[in-house]
């Protein structure tokens, strides 16, 4: 059985799309889960999981050298997980470790690789009321704690364009906005200090029935993506018959505020004693943009299955099971 081998597994958005693409490929690939950190967690549920550190090439002699069929590179350092600011990661991390995987994919033949980017890349399209398209061109700023991990990402697409013409791997890249699934960690680091997430708090607030304020606009909007979503598109590239494809992850679809709070309470309150909602227009938010996913469901087939109410009640079951507590923790 050819193999499909998912670096950075043990991420947040990729032990989901690990699980999903396990259950999407049954019988059809060989699903190899690979990560940085050292963990049974795979083991548990007899999957096979090799722990690689994708800036040392030799590491790589770990994984199967043949029968490989498409590799999914989820594995990065990002900003919202690091503490401090320690550009030199983003380099390790981003540029040479997706060129040891661009390595690997050569020497054992893969037919394709797909490849994570983030909507920072035009960040400065990603204006308010903006409908993002795939093709639109780089536009960021080269100031800031994301400008060097946006240039080694955009490095490493550069090298991902070459081996195609060089040597005929097929790619696929996928710029991600904000993917929402249940962690347990509930945390980020904005300009590299710890943060309790917005959505976090809000379904706390919920659970306890508390007011939950809305800042700026009700009808600002943005695209919702769940991670499912996010894993369908993949996997469905794997399979797609074309040489290379650009493609934003989202719904498409607006999801004002006023809605996601609505839904947040809707899913999480009481129900003899639902949040109410304390308006507060004095406070802004930003980022309300769209993604085009047009050539996505073209190209693909791809189509969006969750709504934000299905969103958010995934959450809920997430926390009920909470399957990926040893995962975050250890």
């Amino acid at each position: 059985m050819k193999k499909v081998i998912i670096f950075g597994a043990t991420g947040n958005v990729g032990s989901y799309v690990h699980k999903y693409a396990c259950e999407y490929f049954k019988d059809k690939y060989e699903v190899i889960a690979t990560g940085h950190r050292r963990t049974d967690f795979f083991d548990k549920q007899g999957q096979k999981y090799v722990s690689v550190d994708i800036s040392k090439a030799d590491e790589f002699d770990k994984l199967p050298q043949e029968g490989v069929y498409a590799i999914i590179d989820l594995a990065a350092q990002i900003p919202s997980y690091m503490e401090g600011y320690q550009p030199e990661k983003y380099v390790q991390s981003n540029i040479m470790g997706a060129y040891n995987v661009l390595e690997y994919s050569r020497r054992v033949h893969a037919d394709r690789i797909l490849f994570s980017t983030t909507v920072f890349d035009i960040s400065l399209s990603a204006t308010n009321g903006a409908v993002l398209d795939p093709n639109t061109p780089f536009n960021f700023s080269y100031k800031g704690d994301h400008a060097v991990y946006v240039i080694t990402k955009n490095t490493a697409i550069e090298f991902i364009k070459h081996y195609y013409e060089e040597y005929g791997l097929k790619y696929f890249i996928f710029r991600f906005p904000t993917i929402y699934n249940y962690s347990p960690y509930h945390y980020y680091h904005p300009n590299g200090v710890k943060t309790l997430r917005p959505v976090y708090r809000m379904i706390d607030q919920a659970m306890k029935g508390e007011p939950v304020e809305l800042w700026g606009d009700p009808n600002y909007a943005k695209d919702m993506v769940h991670v499912y979503d996010c894993a369908q598109m993949l996997c469905k590239a794997v399979e797609v018959s074309r040489d290379h494809g650009w493609y934003n992850v989202g719904t498409g679809i607006p999801v004002t505020l006023r809605e996601q709070i609505e839904t947040i309470i809707k899913v999480f309150s009481p129900e003899n004693h639902p949040s109410q909602i304390i308006y507060r227009p004095d406070k802004q938010v930003g980022g309300g943009f769209l993604m085009d996913v047009t050539n996505a469901k073209e190209e693909l087939g791809y189509e969006p299955k969750y709504d934000v109410e299905a969103l958010f009640r995934n959450y809920k079951e997430e926390m009920r099971e909470n399957r990926f507590k040893t995962l975050r923790c250890e």
